[in-house]
């Protein structure tokens, strides 16, 4: 199965009440690990790339891993998605290069720090759905800001997702899915405390909008055995904590169909490094590291499927293409 756009996974999970994950990658290693997991338990599966990553291996480097990992897995539907966009030229940019879903983050200035309004908000995404609704690509957007800075993005602060305003927002912009911030943070280090969140914000949400796809942004669970075996092996992580996987499944059948993870995955490729290094600090062939860090990233990836409940719905999706979703879009009379 080819690229698909990211709607088309979303209206497949609301239909099987699954959420889908949404992974972030940055190299070959990391693509070819989620892209095992999702054969492994057959899954469809979001890849996701923030400008951080772009700019670390360059859009076009990362676009061609990207269709590597579809090329060689045809029986697997991916979408391939630009994770906090900062501007209408980004998604542009990531459009161009094939990019079947976007999200444009307008909580946050351009500067990806400095908090928006809610008018600043809906003009930007506004202008991203304008745009890329004709084309056929999916728009995420969020409303609400996340705590922590993860990849230059964030502002520091949480501000909570007003239900009120979701109500408005997804009725003047019609956006595929939003991005909703319930308490959560970037990072390794989401609470000082016993993780709060506001989980009744996620119902109430969808009460009143349940035909929009929500996103939990920041949702990592940070493994306790993994902090223990980075710290083990020479790391230094005190006191990391994540959102308990228990706490995203009840959501779940509450409209949450899109799930980023990008922490989890960052400390299960250090933590198999880190003891290929102390154990045997005589190599010096990344093959000899990179390839357990490979096998690390599969291994937490296909567990994070099954914890989902997408595992075992790859073959569930008929090939749709972005002109299909134009046509989708023009039935449903939002274009």
């Amino acid at each position: 199965m080819a690229l698909v756009p990211m709607r088309h996974l979303l209206d497949g999970a609301a239909e099987g009440e699954y959420a889908v994950g949404a992974y972030n990658v940055n190299n070959m290693e990391q693509i070819q690990a989620i892209m095992a997991a999702a054969k492994e338990t057959q899954s469809p599966v979001i890849i996701q790339a923030s400008r951080g990553a772009l700019k670390y291996s360059n859009f076009t480097y990362l676009k061609h891993l990207m269709l590597a990992a579809v090329e060689e897995n045809p029986d697997i539907p991916v979408a391939m998605h630009l994770d906090h966009g900062n501007s209408l030229e980004t998604c542009k940019e990531a459009i161009s290069l094939g990019f079947t879903s976007v999200m444009i983050d307008g909580s946050l200035k351009e500067d990806s720090k400095t908090p928006t309004t809610f008018e600043e908000n809906l003009e930007v995404t506004l202008s991203v759905i304008e745009y890329a609704r004709p084309l056929g690509v999916t728009v995420e957007a969020e409303l609400g800001t996340l705590g922590g800075i993860e990849d230059g993005v964030g502002s520091g602060k949480v501000n909570l997702t007003d239900p009120d305003q979701a109500v408005e927002f997804v009725e003047k912009t019609k956006v595929d899915a939003l991005a909703v911030a319930i308490g959560t943070s970037h990072g390794a280090y989401k609470f000082k405390d016993e993780p709060k969140l506001a989980l009744d914000l996620v119902k109430e949400i969808n009460r009143r909008i349940p035909n929009t796809a929500l996103v939990m942004h920041g949702s990592s669970s940070v493994p306790q055995d993994l902090v223990a075996k980075v710290n083990k092996y020479g790391g230094n992580m005190p006191n990391a904590k994540g959102v308990p996987m228990s706490a995203i499944q009840s959501v779940i059948p509450h409209g949450v169909r899109k799930v980023n993870i990008d922490t989890d995955g960052r400390m299960a490729i250090t933590a198999a490094i880190r003891k290929v290094f102390m154990e045997t600090p005589e190599k010096f062939d990344p093959r000899e590291y990179l390839g357990p860090a490979r096998t690390a990233l599969t291994e937490l990836v296909a567990r994070k499927m099954r914890d989902l409940g997408t595992a075992g719905h790859a073959g569930d999706f008929e090939q749709k293409s972005l002109a299909d979703m134009i046509e989708f879009y023009r039935e449903k009379g939002l274009l």
